[in-house]
């Protein structure tokens, strides 16, 4: 198949799946202007939440084998199956490379650390801030859990305290088992790398799929369109549940965030059944108001027929199959 097969790196830098442009306009001073001039509401006007976790119902399995509990963004917390899985785990009030500058949280995570039941793997699909946090990762250094990594991330983990004979590093088309019932595949994805303006492309992005005997389901992390969705989705689809970034997307980053149209689009070429939206709701990451994103998929989904699936933040909700909307920004 033209996309599915082990990323490709030229020097240091790692290739995407078709050429892509991380940022067409030409000028750091026109990017700044942008943002410098924008009216848009980036950030809710009104207070979102308190939205807060009720650990007791992880004492009882989902009935479904399947239940997400969403922290915000990307993070998630995965039952499938009787296993716990955690993805790009962000609890900080900043999405940066510094506490008071940067994206801030329109709420905090609504499960704590120290509240989350036990893990059998958390999944890092790049090295952005908005998806591995520094300051979350050193929590759990003295606990067992393994990391599941695309290539280069395992130096981050290291540093911050994680054990080397944790951490699986992954390039496309790798697949671990979990567990003998729990196939993880790392799968490519378009989009991009790097903690500093300096290193970019120098570690790897990917998405995965999770396979158990009873579900099918997508973590598709950042991503911008290409036609590698459709083979994903013949290769390794349908999918029970996809999980799509439909925010954070301008015009001058087509190439590498999909926004709601391309997400729906995604979520169809993939064969999925139910299509939970990410990567929005959270941190102000662009100039489209922070409602947007949500209310275009809406709009979309009615349009295209795709089911989709709106759990509150910080509430475990089952996956049935059935469509769900706790309308919880509205």
């Amino acid at each position: 198949m033209k996309f599915l097969h082990p990323a490709i790196k030229e020097g240091k830098k790692f290739l995407n799946p078709v050429p892509t442009n991380i940022e067409t306009d030409t000028s750091i001073w026109a990017v700044l202007w942008k943002y410098m001039t924008n009216k848009a509401e980036t950030t809710p006007k009104k207070r979102l939440g308190p939205f807060a976790t009720d650990v007791s119902k992880f004492q009882q399995a989902p009935a479904s084998g399947l239940r997400i509990t969403w922290v915000g963004h990307s993070s998630l917390l995965i039952e499938i199956d009787g296993l716990r899985l955690l993805t790009d785990p962000v609890w900080s009030a900043r999405a940066s490379f510094s506490q008071s500058i940067g994206p801030k949280r329109f709420f905090p995570a609504p499960l704590s650390l120290q509240n989350l039941p036990p893990l059998d793997a958390i999944i890092i699909s790049h090295d952005h801030y908005d998806h591995l946090d520094k300051h979350v990762i050193p929590f759990f250094a003295n606990s067992n859990v393994p990391f599941y990594c695309s290539v280069g991330v395992g130096q981050y983990l290291q540093e911050w305290g994680i054990q080397q004979e944790r951490i699986k590093e992954m390039t496309w088309m790798d697949s671990f088992q979990i567990t003998p019932g729990c196939k993880l595949t790392a799968l490519p994805a378009r989009h991009f790398s790097g903690r500093k303006l300096t290193n970019r492309f120098e570690t790897l992005w990917s998405s995965f799929a999770i396979k158990t005997a009873n579900h099918n389901i997508y973590y598709g992390a950042d991503s911008g369109w290409y036609d590698g969705f459709f083979e994903i989705g013949d290769a390794y689809g349908p999918f029970d549940l996809t999980m799509l970034e439909i925010g954070a997307y301008n015009t001058s980053w087509a190439d590498i965030h999909m926004g709601p149209d391309h997400a729906t689009n995604a979520h169809l070429a993939l064969k999925g059944k139910l299509m939970m939206p990410i990567h929005w709701g959270t941190f102000n990451l662009a100039l489209h108001p922070w409602y947007e994103p949500i209310e275009r998929i809406l709009a979309l989904a009615k349009e295209k027929q795709v089911q989709l699936f709106l759990p509150k933040p910080g509430e475990p909700t089952e996956v049935t199959g059935a469509a769900y909307n706790s309308h919880w920004w509205v």
